[in-house]
């Protein structure tokens, strides 16, 4: 009877969503206040992407380019630039001032979410610990609120700035996401090919494979947020024990200078990032760390005509290439422990070196995209002995993982999704944060374009058994729902 009960509420909820997503759909008014890009070249969002914020092939292309169309841009500029300066300083320098341009008008969009979430039931010395209550239900759950200002300054500078203004309905938690200049096609001046040699510096998402910062998942990737942290060194050895407390995470921003490039056409590219290596807080150390990645596509049209065509999607959908991309991606730093003597005064500073290396792909045909990487984490570890105060070497801490997704558009504007996450890591389960070395999340789901600026989105996540808070494990599964729109 309550297994019919519980089946019966599920179905009455589904049929209230499915009115609520409907109604939505058919009562918001055809947007015309659209992001700043859009505005500039008086086009739809659908021109760079296929589902915001993920990018197209032309919109891959527009990015590439300093945020320009790829072929003839002036022809396509709705909001002319202000030019600063005449044309005849260019003759003048360095006796004047080189001529610029800024973009017409103030080049800003919004963007906002929020969610409805339902989550499983939390066992009760969880849930009636201090802070650790979490409601069933959540009606509306603020997201983020997000300016964002990009475009570009002439043929060789862009730029681009976000900043969260509110997280979870509070002003408090924003901050900046990114806040970056770049430099394009500086290889022109050393005789390379086009977009050979690019230069960005400021606070920027790494090159990642997938994005983080600008995915379409409600949820993040696991992958991306997994950090090395083991038991204190006093603890059993059973407890995967040591000083590695690395706070390093793939997903956020670094500060630091990036070089790269796509030759020609863009089919290969590659990046190297000297950055601080603190997600976006401030240098903790002298030493940088290294980011570099390297990727190829291969164009797989099977007209030789349009291989090299430029396309984008349009009025019956997405038209990306039928293409698959392959690369790699390697990390390296080094975490500095024992600063002010926090361990042992005695003892002088610990430098563990540490490396994430990893591969990826991502396949196009059509309505269809199936891509993925996986990533293995390497840290150095060590015993400290307080009879002689010395640091000795330990078994280094390592962890694997990564994650699949497909997506069809079985619609232009309707969207399956199916994604599976995964990270293995003996120390987290000796540390009691999972059952077995093996985490893993099934995640399906669906987004709904109203507008090309206005989308409906579903979430539901099958996630692995975490502590109950006694000696037993629990599965919180849950889903989330709610709408994302820019303008």
């Amino acid at each position: 009877m309550t297994t019919r009960r519980i089946g019966l509420g599920l179905w009455a909820f589904a049929l209230v969503l499915g009115f609520v997503v409907w109604i939505a759909y058919v009562s918001v008014p055809r947007a015309n206040a659209i992001p700043a890009f859009s505005r500039k070249y008086g086009t739809s969002c659908a021109t760079c992407h296929s589902d915001f914020p993920e990018l197209n092939d032309f919109g891959e292309a527009f990015k590439k380019n300093g945020f320009k169309f790829p072929k003839d841009d002036d022809m396509f500029v709705k909001e002319p630039p202000v030019m600063l300066g005449a044309k005849a300083q260019k003759d003048a320098f360095p006796n004047a001032i080189y001529p610029g341009e800024i973009p017409g008008t103030i080049p800003i969009a919004f963007r906002y979410s929020g969610f409805f979430n339902y989550n499983s039931k939390q066992p009760a010395p969880i849930s009636q610990g201090a802070g650790a209550f979490q409601p069933r239900t959540d009606l509306f759950a603020p997201n983020t609120f997000t300016i964002i200002a990009a475009g570009s300054m002439g043929p060789m500078f862009s730029f681009w700035v976000d900043d969260d203004l509110s997280v979870a309905g509070s002003g408090a938690d924003g901050g900046l996401g990114e806040g970056y200049l770049k430099v394009n096609d500086l290889g022109h001046y050393l005789g390379l090919p086009k977009d050979s040699l690019n230069v960005r510096f400021g606070q920027f998402e790494l090159d990642l494979p997938f994005t983080q910062a600008k995915s379409i998942n409600l949820s993040d990737y696991d992958v991306y947020g997994q950090a090395n942290v083991v038991c204190p060194p006093d603890s059993p050895l059973t407890c995967g024990s040591g000083t590695t407390n690395n706070p390093f995470i793939m997903a956020e921003p670094q500060r630091g200078i990036e070089i790269g490039g796509y030759p020609n056409d863009g089919n290969f590219s590659w990046s190297v990032a000297f950055v601080n290596g603190s997600n976006a807080d401030a240098a903790t150390r002298n030493t940088k760390d290294v980011y570099v990645r390297v990727s190829q596509k291969f164009n797989l049209e099977r007209d030789s005509s349009v291989r090299k065509e430029i396309q984008a999607a349009g009025p019956t959908g997405p038209r990306d290439h039928t293409s698959l991309r392959v690369g790699a991606f390697y990390y390296y730093g080094t975490n500095v422990q024992n600063q002010n003597g926090i361990i042992d005064p005695t003892l002088p500073l610990l430098r563990e070196p540490f490396y994430r290396a990893g591969a990826d792909f991502r396949f196009k045909y059509r309505k269809f995209e199936l891509y993925g990487l996986g990533m293995y984490g390497h840290d150095q570890n060590h015993y400290w002995t307080d009879s002689t105060p010395a640091f000795v070497s330990a078994p280094a801490v390592t962890f694997t993982g990564g994650f699949g997704q497909a997506e069809y558009w079985v619609y232009p504007w309707f969207i399956a999704m199916m994604r599976y996450d995964w990270v293995d890591s003996p120390t987290d389960r000796l540390n009691g944060l999972s059952r077995y070395n093996t985490r893993n999340r099934f995640s399906p789901g669906f987004q709904w374009l109203v507008r090309a600026n206005l989308k409906v989105a579903f979430e539901y996540q099958y996630r692995n058994e975490q502590p109950n808070g006694l000696d037993g494990f629990y599965r919180p599964n849950g889903f989330t729902t709610g709408i994302d729109y820019v303008f």
